[in-house]
């Protein structure tokens, strides 16, 4: 059955009227009753065109029924490429009603997972590296409450694939998501960190080289959202942090962090937080400060003054996880690793080299 009542439209042809439609100046906001009737059939049309394209680039089981060869399927992807219409749709996505943003969402990820024939090659992951404003244009419209989720959708996707990675690990518009998992409507910024947390540990080999030539200016804006005033920011900062640091490829990052006395200093402050959620996280990251056998001497300068007080807090710390077998093991060899401390004057005369290390949680 045809798609509009009448013939199939071309790939050329939903392309063109597509991008004539949405690059039309917006007449939403005009209180002529004709500039309101124009408005409502562009509207119409952009929604019968993004119906269309979705439809095309369906499953193979659904090809055939709307017409969607592989053919065609090439030839409206080659179209979309030609006329930079990715660009044009999230550049216009306000323009665009609630259902036509969702059928957006579902032609981005389509097109990014299509596979050139007989090639590894994902042309559009490729059409992307070329014109990374498409990317800029992602992340700022998270700025947006009415396009957020749907710009998370399509990010996390582009998020598969390493080289758009580094596009946006380059760009200037990264350090916007420090600002977006910081927003007050809870299921943007909750969108977002889910956003941001793919971005750090999709690719971690890379990720890892980011860290390495960023550490100071990654970790100080990363540091806002761990003495954020937002209880849920604090607690899945503090989560991540514990993963990133045991990350394997983050080995001299882990180093680099936990020989910062200050750093050490912050964590142990989140420790004292009222939220016991919130100290559970800081546990796993503090553990790695005390778990390092070759703790800087400012570092454990910081551990023996407190040494007491220490002991004191951990043998009462989260008592009621008498199940948790793991967190009680962990619990009890810090306790152990606390006492064992050694005087400053002792330790530059002890060979830590050869020395078991004790393995904690990821």
């Amino acid at each position: 059955m045809p798609l509009f009542g009448g013939k199939h439209k071309t790939p050329h042809e939903l392309v063109k009227s597509l991008n004539e439609n949405l690059s039309t100046k917006s007449l939403a906001d005009s209180k002529d009753e004709a500039s309101l009737k124009k408005y409502a059939k562009v509207q119409e049309e952009i929604s019968k065109c993004l119906s269309s394209m979705k439809s095309i680039l369906a499953s193979t089981s659904d090809q055939e029924s709307h017409g969607g060869s592989s053919e065609t399927v090439n030839q409206l992807a080659q179209e979309v490429h030609n006329a930079k219409l990715l660009h044009l749709m999230v550049e216009n996505l306000g323009k665009i009603d609630f259902e036509g943003r969702k059928d957006v969402v579902s032609i981005f990820i389509s097109l990014l997972r299509r596979q050139a024939a007989g090639s590894q090659r994902h042309p559009t992951v490729d059409h992307i590296c070329e014109n990374r404003d498409v990317l800029d244009l992602l992340m700022v419209n998270y700025k947006n409450q009415e396009l957020a989720l749907n710009c998370g959708v399509i990010l996390r996707e582009c998020f598969r694939y390493e080289e758009l990675v580094k596009l946006v690990l380059n760009s200037d518009n990264f350090y916007k998501f420090f600002e977006y998992v910081e927003v007050t409507t809870f299921d943007i910024s909750s969108d977002a960190f889910l956003t941001f947390k793919e971005l750090l540990t999709k690719h971690r080999a890379m990720m890892a080289q980011f860290l390495e030539e960023n550490y100071e200016t990654f970790f100080k804006s990363y540091h806002s959202l761990i003495s954020s005033d937002n209880y849920v920011t604090r607690r899945q900062a503090l989560k991540l942090l514990g993963e990133l640091l045991l990350e394997r490829n983050n080995f001299s990052i882990m180093t680099r962090y936990i020989s910062n006395p200050d750093n050490l200093l912050m964590i142990m402050n989140m420790l004292k937080e009222s939220s016991k959620n919130i100290q559970f996280e800081a546990f796993h990251v503090f553990k790695v400060f005390v778990a390092n056998p070759d703790k800087p001497p400012s570092v454990q300068e910081i551990l023996l003054r407190r040494r007491d007080k220490l002991l004191e807090y951990l043998s009462k710390f989260h008592s009621e996880r008498s199940d948790d077998e793991q967190f009680n093991d962990e619990k009890a060899y810090l306790i152990k690793q606390i006492k064992e401390l050694k005087p400053l004057e002792d330790t530059a005369a002890v060979s830590t080299a050869g020395g078991p290390q004790h393995q904690v949680r990821k």
